[in-house]
């Protein structure tokens, strides 16, 4: 009950075809994406969750865990390290919970609360070493990522039973019904829980006491505190036409892995580099390579940009009446980052 009050304000509300579908799932082990997670169109926050465990994926194939030749393995490895990883930051790296569906019904229902035939049937594990979790989630790994699991549901559940300070001190539920849909009300809060560990709405450095008059806050507004294992970049072509892009603070823009998600036009992605000096070392910054992965199917291989940020800067093209082909919000994404960067697509026709 208390898991419905936090998602949806009330007990009687339950998650729609969308979400429950929802489950991580990689392309075919042999294929050259093996190590993408399959992430639909669907906006209403299942994707975000998808595309920042794709993240940590990424970081965990190419910084943590050494080669092997079973891709498969990989796979489970790897996702299971990833929602291990999320869960850990949300128990402040002292627990972290993991719930899983059993067979028995687990609670006996109210008139007021609407059954969904897996939410009854939630058994708890709670852990108080990293280790433990990432183990348990790997011996249960088809819970997360078989058809029909519910396994972003899950996950969620698990976020929020193992950060029970921010989401139960929150007096707006995370979900709302919109145009049939839940969707996320607190989106950006969600991301900064799975990115940082702490479920702050804002992604700007530290705290901001004051307001655009200079005068005091009653509240302070709450941005992130800490550098995150994997990053967050933000661009929104409506946001720039109505007038300017929330600020993204240093926290989020030089994580400690070259690994970002990105929130393009309201939709999520992932862009990496190989080479994890480029935070580290300011002369790897002149030239350098960035891969770029959405989790949809239309996508056949990895874009594969070169950024260039010291021979010579950007200059914005001739006019065009297709303002996606001036400006690739892919592209515009990469300029918050680095300031008038040239980015060459390298055969590939620009996207997003």
């Amino acid at each position: 009950q208390s898991l419905r009050r936090i998602l949806f304000g009330g007990t009687f509300h339950v998650f729609n075809y969308e979400w429950r579908k929802s489950f991580f799932q990689f392309r075919e082990p042999d294929s050259e994406l093996s190590y993408i997670l399959e992430a639909d169109r669907f906006q209403g926050g299942a994707r975000a969750i998808q595309m920042v465990i794709q993240a940590r994926i990424i970081k965990f194939l190419l910084f943590s865990q050494p080669g092997s030749t079973d891709r498969r393995t990989d796979q489970d490895k790897a996702l299971a390290a990833a929602l291990s990883d999320s869960l850990w930051l949300a128990g402040q790296e002292e627990r972290a919970t993991v719930t899983l569906v059993t067979e028995d019904y687990c609670i006996t229902p109210h008139l007021d609360y609407k059954l969904d035939d897996f939410t009854e049937k939630l058994q708890l594990f709670t852990f108080d070493r990293k280790d433990d979790v990432w183990k348990f989630i790997l011996d249960h790994i088809q819970c997360f990522k078989a058809e029909g699991s519910h396994g972003v549901i899950l996950f969620l559940y698990s976020l929020i039973c193992s950060r029970t300070v921010d989401m139960n001190s929150n007096t707006s539920h995370l979900l709302h019904l919109s145009l049939g849909n839940f969707v996320c009300r607190q989106l950006q809060a969600l991301l900064n829980l799975l990115l940082t560990g702490r479920a702050s709405p804002h992604v700007f450095n530290g705290t901001l006491p004051f307001g655009e008059d200079g005068q005091p806050l009653e509240r302070p507004l709450q941005g992130v505190l800490s550098r995150s294992d994997v990053g967050y970049l933000h661009w929104s072509r409506e946001q720039m036409e109505r007038g300017g892009l929330p600020q993204v603070g240093s926290m989020l823009k030089t994580p400690r892995f070259p690994v970002w998600v990105c929130c393009i036009n309201s939709s999520y992605s992932v862009l990496f580099s190989l080479n994890r000096s480029l935070l580290s070392d300011w002369r790897m910054e002149h030239q350098f390579q960035l891969f770029y992965c959405n989790g949809q199917n239309s996508q056949r291989s990895t874009a594969r940009l070169t950024v260039d940020t010291h021979s010579h800067h950007w200059e914005a093209p001739p006019a065009e009446a297709d303002p996606e082909k001036r400006f690739p919000s892919l592209e515009m994404t990469i300029r918050t980052k680095w300031d008038g960067a040239a980015i060459d697509w390298n055969g590939t026709d620009p996207f997003y």
